[in-house]
């Protein structure tokens, strides 16, 4: 998966609109919306961002690994 395609997952697991989202990490919604559908490929500035937000933090060793630690905190988006 993507990693666009990933901040999707995480965006849509945590209930916010793109706006909601970008507004919160201070991205514009613009780059949001090429990264979520693969136009643009995430940049460092903006995957931190994503990363360090206390929001999102719970998700950054899955975004940058594939992989959880759920007994560190570090979780996937439940899919389900």
């Amino acid at each position: 998966m993507s990693l666009g395609k990933k901040i999707k997952a995480v965006r849509i697991a945590e209930r916010l609109t793109q706006d909601e989202m970008s507004q919160l990490i201070d991205v514009p919604m613009v780059s949001l919306k090429s990264y979520e559908l693969g136009k643009r490929s995430v940049n460092e500035k903006n995957l931190m961002k994503v990363t360090k937000h206390e929001q999102f933090e719970k998700y950054a060793y899955w975004l940058t690994t594939d992989k959880t630690l759920p007994e560190s905190g570090q979780i996937a988006p439940d899919f389900s």
